[in-house]
């Protein structure tokens, strides 16, 4: 088998995190090969392997970042073809404690995109690469190794035709980029290698989502209006306006409270989420389809870079490594930093090493995994450990939004840091403290002392 491998790479799955990946490897393999489970030539609608794309989806700053310079130019392709595009903290509308933020110029750009707007978008600059192939609408069976396991020399792929005509294609290397439901840990058993360790939160999330034709515009210069839930109110809603001319409402609920999909609990729900216009809007306009859900149950982070053993020519990448609860858009653009990670280890030259790899992508996964994680265990349901490094951060983060509310330099700050372009320590500089303790201190938005922040203050002086 071995002779028959000569400078391929295939990617398996031609979502975000494939497409990503396609776009490093075509700078250094002769030959990449997309396999995936869907048509994809052609494709601009939701489709089966992305469940969550009917519903809101979001590309932080890093993200926008990463996807400018890997595709120069897409972003004012996107914006000349009608989507949307504007500064995150300051032409969206964000209600967090159901307080609206004051807004901020940041300068880090939202798209205000459905996913399957931006994944074709994608997909067709990765298209245009003449080295990259591709292989719809087949299934992965499994993967081809050396008689002693140690190397990944190719998958096992069936048509999805109903044909059992299973062929083998060769690779030097193969990347796993089929997302949540990745069957990686099962492949690996079977080959004799431990699978790797999770981390589960729990969460019993649910998205259901609507498109409106509104008859009057509650937006003005705003691109979005984002209610986000809280332990004081668990529902959510995502209000963005589309390129078409409709709006797209995704109501989130977590703990079993998930949003109804019939027209009168819909309304019911929208009702409550703590951005008042967004019930005004949507009963004022009309529906142009019926409301459809999807669950989410838990944020899964598997942990590659514990295994001690794993065999060579094989990543893992994207969802298939670490899950994160959706409504902290993190997931495509985790994706995008790991696509960075990838290509500067191609860069060396003498091949991947994958628990290099996955040592360094769990770097970058921490910060994301902790930001979600943590804000999820302030909701009293949730289980989980409750360190106090959580409780700290999840009651500075209340005092930060409350002071947010009227302080856009707050808002700028945390969106940089949620954007995942500055590292959460930047929220511990003394002189943001000190606007986050005077601007929450008349609400007392949490009982954590003034003096412990305060503390936090001095311990941090000399970190930032």
């Amino acid at each position: 088998m071995d002779s028959d491998v000569t400078d391929h790479a295939v990617v398996l799955g031609g979502g975000i995190a494939g497409l990503l990946a396609a776009r490093i490897l075509a700078d250094v393999y002769r030959d990449v090969l997309i396999i995936d489970r869907d048509q994809l030539a052609g494709v601009t609608g939701p489709r089966r392997g992305v469940p969550h794309g009917r519903h809101a989806h979001a590309l932080l700053a890093k993200g926008h970042q990463i996807l400018v310079e890997l595709f120069p130019g897409i972003v004012d392709e996107l914006a000349a073809e009608g989507v949307p595009v504007g500064d995150l903290a300051g032409s969206l509308r964000w209600y967090f404690l159901s307080r609206r933020l004051q807004p901020a110029h940041s300068g880090l750009l939202s798209i205000s995109s459905t996913r399957p707007v931006l994944e074709a978008g994608v997909r067709e600059r990765v298209r245009a690469l003449s080295n990259v192939r591709w292989l719809e609408e087949h299934a992965i069976r499994g993967l081809v190794t050396t008689s002693d396991r140690h190397r990944v020399t190719g998958v096992r792929v069936v048509g999805e035709n109903g044909s059992n005509n299973e062929q083998v294609v060769p690779a030097d290397l193969v990347i796993d980029a089929t997302g949540r439901g990745s069957r990686a840990p099962v492949w690996l058993t079977d080959l004799g290698y431990p699978a790797p360790a999770e981390d589960r939160v729990k969460v019993d999330l649910a998205y259901t989502t609507r498109h409106f034709r509104l008859s009057g515009d509650p937006y003005g210069t705003d691109l979005s209006i984002n209610a986000v839930a809280s332990p004081g109110n668990p529902r959510g809603a995502f209000f963005p306006k589309l390129n078409d001319g409709t709006s797209m409402l995704s109501l989130t609920g977590i703990l079993g409270d998930h949003p109804p999909n019939d027209p009168d609990g819909f309304l019911a729900f929208a009702e409550s989420v703590s951005a008042p216009e967004i019930y005004a809007a949507i009963t004022a306009g009309e529906p142009v389809d019926d409301a459809v859900t999807f669950r989410f149950p838990a944020s899964v982070r598997r942990r590659y870079e514990k295994l001690r053993r794993f065999p060579q020519g094989f990543l893992v990448m994207g969802d298939a490594v670490c899950s994160f609860n959706p409504v902290y858009g993190q997931g495509m653009t985790v994706a995008a930093i790991e696509a960075v990670v990838l290509r500067e280890h191609l860069k060396r030259g003498s091949g991947v090493s994958a628990r290099r790899f996955f040592r360094e992508i769990a770097r970058y996964i921490d910060v994301p995994w902790e930001i979600s994680a943590g804000a999820d265990l302030g909701f009293p349901g949730v289980t989980g450990k409750r360190t106090l490094k959580v409780r700290l951060g999840n009651a500075y983060m209340a005092r930060l939004h409350t002071a947010a509310a009227h302080d856009a330099r707050l808002t700028e700050a945390f969106f940089r840091v949620a954007g995942l372009v500055d590292s959460p320590n930047a929220l511990m500089h003394p002189r943001l403290i000190m606007r986050v303790l005077r601007g929450s201190k008349a609400e007392q938005a949490t009982a954590v002392p003034v003096g412990t922040l305060a503390g936090l203050a001095s311990r941090h002086e000399n970190r930032v």
